[in-house]
């Protein structure tokens, strides 16, 4: 070998491993590049993670904060209903005491002026649970509602229509469109 081939190939030997370190270079800065947009999309990953998990907890505080508006809201409007039910019992003897008096009008003016009082107490105190959204329920006529009324028995009425109240053994009461006691009825039985 000549001195010109020697120098040919040292030549060719340093532009291949030139070649091939530049190689290696471009190599290594892809795979940086590629490792760094890998760990882009990682991280854009979590974003959205701790994005949606953000969305999730707004949504939970508004709707924990919309259930305790809406039980407040209950409370108030039927915190009297204890106190109603302990009432009742007083509209009922007051309606009794004039009911009793029904058909004694020739007793007396004693009587007269006592059922007076009785029917006056009893406005009265109807107006003040009015006020209050007592809501008195005698279904005489109405069909029957198993929501809001309570069968104490079923009898043939052949001039009601079947499954309608044909009498009231005792009134019902709502507060704020709430059973707070149901009517007790009797229901017309549907004939056979």
């Amino acid at each position: 070998m000549s001195a010109d081939e020697k120098r040919n190939e040292q030549v060719e030997e340093e532009l291949n491993e030139t070649g091939q370190a530049e190689q290696a270079d471009a190599g290594a800065e892809a795979g940086e590049a590629g490792q760094e947009g890998s760990e882009l999309e990682v991280l854009k990953a979590k974003l959205q993670e701790y994005q949606e998990q953000a969305l999730r907890a707004q949504a939970e505080m508004q709707n924990v904060r919309r259930r305790a508006e809406i039980d407040v809201e209950k409370a108030h409007k039927f915190a009297l209903e204890k106190f109603v039910k302990e009432l009742l019992p007083v509209a009922d003897s007051l309606e009794k005491a004039v009911e009793s008096t029904e058909g004694h009008e020739d007793a007396g003016e004693l009587v007269a002026s006592i059922r007076e009082g009785v029917e006056m107490t009893l406005s009265l105190f109807m107006n003040s649970l009015k006020k209050f959204n007592v809501e008195q329920v005698n279904p005489v006529g109405e069909p029957f509602d198993p929501q809001q009324h309570e069968a104490m028995s079923m009898v043939p009425a052949p001039d009601a229509e079947p499954n309608s109240v044909v009498a009231v053994v005792q009134k019902g009461y709502l507060l704020n469109g709430r059973v707070v006691r149901p009517a007790m009825v009797v229901v017309a039985k549907a004939e056979s």
